[in-house]
């Protein structure tokens, strides 16, 4: 019982910081200003508060799109989340979540590295 007690102690403490890590996302607004493919690297141009970025993905890797030219939803996953060792990001479509919540998982177009230019 007491082993079961702690167990359950150290699920929720690790739950928590789950939790608290996942809130701790930034959501923002970005544009897609072209794509093109070298060497295997997928490199998309963006604009992220007038700032221009790259989002880069491997060619093949699960959540590797190359997307259309246009407006969508960045959120930057917390330190040592997602498959890249990079500051990974995921994106959505601009529709996809009202500014209070998390965007749904099932409507993510890709899994990218945010590099700054």
């Amino acid at each position: 019982m007491k082993k079961t007690m702690v167990l359950f102690s150290l699920l929720t403490l690790f739950c928590g910081l789950c939790t608290r890590q996942v809130s701790a996302q930034e959501k923002s607004n970005i544009t897609v200003r072209g794509s093109e493919l070298n060497n295997g690297v997928v490199i998309m141009d963006v604009l992220k508060a007038s700032k221009i970025y790259q989002l880069q993905c491997n060619q093949g890797a699960p959540g590797c799109t190359s997307l259309q030219n246009g407006n969508y939803l960045m959120v930057e996953l917390p330190k040592n989340f997602g498959m890249y060792e990079c500051r990974d990001v995921e994106v959505y479509p601009q529709s996809a979540t009202p500014d209070t919540a998390l965007p749904d998982k099932d409507k993510k177009l890709g899994e990218y590295c945010l590099v700054e230019k």
